[in-house]
């Protein structure tokens, strides 16, 4: 099991300190939000997508959340804006299997959410992780006119 140094390093604090893009976006396409209610996070995010809703072309976060939330939502906010919806929602799935799964930790420019990598060991901590892939997806789905509810309140 990893220890809590492990989880709680220098770097995860200084992820957590330094959240971009926080606020409203003035005209969003698309408005997600996710809750834990295990431990009371929320992550509420705003997007604008492309004229064709495959490309994040702006994107805004209020995040209410622990160290590992906060961490998790400044390593997204510094890499989404750009990104195809097919790269963001892989990186979802990626990290979903890499704390539920033992998957890969994801890589490339995303390579910093493998500093997540031993909440795995902590199962309680899963959700509040991935609360900002949660509402990123609903706000996304949200633009390009679907449903995205299927992600409830974890």
């Amino acid at each position: 099991m990893a220890d809590l140094d492990d989880i709680y390093n220098t770097r995860i604090l200084e992820l957590a300190a330094a959240i971009p893009h926080t606020g409203r976006l003035p005209s969003p396409g698309g408005h997600g939000e996710a809750h834990s209610k295990l431990c009371g996070s929320t992550i509420s995010v705003d997007v604008a997508l492309d004229p064709d809703g495959e490309v994040v072309t702006g994107f805004a976060q209020n995040v209410k959340a622990c160290l590992l939330g906060q961490a998790a939502a400044a390593i997204v906010g510094r890499e989404i804006i750009g990104t195809p919806v097919g790269e963001m929602k892989a990186v979802a799935e990626t990290m979903r299997q890499m704390l539920k799964d033992n998957g890969p930790a994801p890589s490339g420019r995303w390579a910093d959410l493998a500093l997540l990598e031993p909440v795995r060991d902590y199962r309680h901590r899963h959700a509040s992780t991935l609360l900002i892939f949660d509402a990123l997806e609903r706000a996304v789905a949200n633009a390009q006119g679907r449903d995205a509810s299927h992600r409830q309140a974890i």
